[in-house]
């Protein structure tokens, strides 16, 4: 149970409108700590879904989510907030900074939310955080003066900012070319490997699949296959 990050048993999840439909149909399995995982699927096959529920944002489902061996499954939705701003970081395809911000500044947010700490060693830390994916150097650019490739190692930085032990992207090399997504999936990696965190994807690339330790593959709402 140590090595385990997080476990899911017997999902189930229904849309309802405009009418019932079963979505995710008993779905189970676990992520260790330090793991890079994909999932991937067609579109309906409910990967995104599946994510959605795993990073706590959607409750209205059937089944259990632990993470971090704390059951999720039950809690209030401020009892959830708390934890998704302390344990999980959030990378999506659309970076969703704040244009007039600094990278900097963007980077800091979810820190100063969290409170644990002074405005000094905040900005400290999203320094060095920035440096460590090589973007130091743009810290004081407001966010909408940034190459693509830049907004989104600035949304990394700001998903790491709490040092969460689970990473979740939403297909986060969508809107990269391919020498940028190759410079995402290096980080992925090195936190993975060298930072012990672990990551969770939701993607289409078939590239970006095959460099993870492992991939979920999605049809129908049911997990067919998981590859190493």
């Amino acid at each position: 149970m140590k090595n385990t990050a997080l476990k899911i048993r017997h999902l189930i999840k229904y849309f309802h409108d405009p009418s019932t439909f079963q979505v995710l149909k008993g779905v189970s399995f676990d992520v260790n700590k330090g793991e890079f995982l994909s999932i991937v699927g067609k579109s309906g096959s409910g990967k995104s879904t599946l994510l959605y529920v795993l990073s706590t944002m959607d409750t209205d489902y059937e089944g259990t989510l632990e993470i971090n061996d704390q059951l999720l499954t039950g809690k209030s939705q401020n009892q959830l907030a708390a934890f998704r701003n302390e344990h999980i970081g959030f990378v999506f395809q659309f970076h969703y900074l704040l244009p007039e911000f600094t990278s900097l500044q963007n980077v800091m947010l979810p820190a100063l939310k969290l409170g644990r700490l002074s405005v000094d060693e905040i900005e400290n830390n999203a320094y060095n955080t920035l440096r460590m994916l090589d973007i130091e150097d743009q810290a004081i650019k407001k966010a909408s003066k940034l190459s693509g490739g830049q907004q989104q190692r600035v949304a990394i930085a700001r998903a790491l900012i709490n040092n969460p032990s689970v990473i979740m992207g939403d297909e986060p090399t969508g809107n990269l070319d391919s020498k940028n997504t190759g410079a995402v999936i290096d980080i992925f990696r090195e936190l993975a490997q060298n930072h012990k965190q672990t990551i969770i994807c939701v993607t289409h690339d078939n590239d970006f699949a095959s460099r993870t330790d492992r991939t979920i593959e999605m049809h129908d709402g049911r997990i067919l296959n998981s590859l190493l």
